[in-house]
């Protein structure tokens, strides 16, 4: 968890709302009045059902819990609040091409680089790129949190496209996506992500995600 200097919480809040004029602005005042303070706004997905997901990273102070800001939410006709988290200190909405940057600084490390920023760009606990030895899953890279393989993992090189994957027992109330590519050397691997709790990844999350895998493949020189 993250407190600023003034002694805030740093929370992100996952919202969905009328995709029409003023609905933001009516959002951002609930919140301010909430005692919120915005840091930054996310437009995640527009759906064809004239809603919109937003991502809104805020700051609250100590003595506000956060379920006041789910309260002022749903006080607003047609919003509803997906999830709401902590925040880690550092993180930020804008990080895809800090992400690319960072992957294809070494193109020799781009899928282990690509696995250590996914975190932070797509706000999930941990990644892990899978490949297949002797048919059997094992790890190429992982990030310092990932949890330890489980029998499942050898399906998930199968996959075709990005997707959603069923939940694992063993890694309680995960929620799983995965985007599999081929490196310049045409072997196979697929990159798994977890968020603890949710919330669900989107269709636009599961696209971002797989253009990423597929570039840092594309740029691993072994």
């Amino acid at each position: 968890m993250w407190a600023s200097d003034n002694g805030h919480m740093a929370f992100l809040l996952r919202v969905e709302l009328p995709d029409v004029p003023g609905s933001l602005g009516a959002l951002a005042t609930a919140l301010g009045g909430a005692g919120a303070d915005i840091e930054a706004i996310e437009i995640v997905e527009r759906r064809s059902d004239g809603r919109v997901v937003d991502d809104v990273l805020l700051e609250l102070p100590a003595r506000v819990m956060p379920d006041a800001l789910i309260t002022a939410c749903h006080q607003l006709e047609g919003v509803k609040v997906d999830w709401i988290s902590r925040y880690n200190a550092g993180a930020n909405l804008s990080m895809d091409l800090e992400a690319v940057e960072r992957f294809t600084e070494d193109p020799a490390k781009a899928i282990e680089n690509l696995v250590e920023v996914i975190p932070s760009t797509f706000r999930t606990d941990w990644a892990m790129a899978l490949n297949r030895v002797d048919g059997q899953a094992v790890v190429m890279a992982k990030s310092s949190t990932a949890p330890k393989l489980v029998d499942e993992a050898t399906a998930w090189l199968g996959i075709r496209k990005s997707k959603v994957l069923r939940e694992v027992p063993e890694w309680d109330s995960t929620v799983l996506a995965a985007s599999p590519a081929r490196d310049r050397r045409g072997d196979g691997f697929v990159v798994v992500v977890g968020r603890h709790g949710g919330p669900e990844f989107l269709a636009s999350e599961l696209a971002r995600l797989g253009h990423m895998v597929s570039l840092a493949a594309s740029v691993q020189s072994r």
